[in-house]
């Protein structure tokens, strides 16, 4: 039970740290590689203060690992929380899919009911 609410927990803080399109925007410039802090946070309009929030929200999601050398602080992404989220997303593919077969074939049959209520006309 205790590791089921720990992952819990977790894909919680994940979906807190991805709800805000900021932190999404992060995540989709360090997918392209490694940063300096500043230059990820150069094409925002917000202070670095305001930007380093966002980055302290994703780390401590477990999405983004920095790195400080000297004066220089580096972002990384860490993608397997997203990966945890995508995997529990998953497991309701089947579900969804199973209604919206569920749900064509329901207007397939409606559409066949008008055609037939046609001819009899």
């Amino acid at each position: 039970m205790v590791h089921h609410h720990a992952a819990s927990t977790n894909l919680d803080s994940v979906a807190a740290a991805i709800s805000h399109r900021t932190r999404r925007a992060i995540i989709d410039r360090l997918s392209r590689g490694p940063a300096r802090i500043s230059d990820v946070a150069q094409p925002f309009s917000m202070s670095l203060t305001g930007f380093c929030k966002h980055v302290r929200v994703l780390e401590r999601a477990g999405l983004v690992r920095r790195t400080r050398r000297g004066r220089n602080n580096t972002l990384e992404l860490a993608p397997q929380p997203l990966r945890d989220v995508a995997h529990w997303l998953l497991k309701y593919e089947q579900f969804w899919n199973s209604r919206l077969d569920r749900l064509q074939q329901f207007f397939a049959q409606q559409n066949q009911k008008a055609q037939q209520n046609q001819k009899e006309r």
